[in-house]
């Protein structure tokens, strides 16, 4: 079953929305490497036909910020089956994926907030995005 989340953030002028359709499915459940590995047992499998790579890479992002309390909740293992991702009328970043679908898993599994989240600097005139406890999101880095 798929479920819609939708994220909205408006400062003044300025705002970001995304609409996300995802179900979720026992991994057993799912074809064989059906998907994203993100953490462990729990995949990520995008839509049909495809998404550009920068959705996809913060989706995954998005995902991967849940995925350890994740995999404790649900340790048999997960697919995370994304049906759908817009940006109706608002700025485009490609970040807002990633805050769609930890929204998405907060409202599906009731899992910790990962501290990822958006404010509008208004004196550099842009979005800025932090991630919990994640600095760089896509640097083998050690997190925090």
């Amino acid at each position: 079953m798929t479920e819609d989340f939708s994220f909205r953030f408006r400062r003044g002028p300025h705002g970001l929305a995304a609409n996300l359709r995802a179900g979720a499915h026992p991994l057993e459940e799912a074809p064989a490497q059906g998907g994203i590995q993100i953490h462990g047992s729990i995949r990520l499998a995008l839509p049909e036909p495809g998404l550009h790579w920068k959705d996809a890479a913060w989706l995954a992002f998005g995902v991967s910020l849940n995925a350890p309390a994740l995999s404790r909740l649900r340790p048999e293992g997960t697919l995370i089956r994304v049906a759908a991702l817009d940006y109706p009328l608002s700025d485009y970043r490609a970040e807002v994926a990633a805050l769609a679908m930890d929204g998405w898993l907060r409202a599906r599994f009731a899992v910790e907030t990962s501290g990822a989240s958006v404010e509008y600097d208004t004196v550099r005139d842009q979005y800025a995005f932090t991630w919990g406890d994640v600095a760089d999101p896509f640097s083998d880095a050690p997190r925090g």
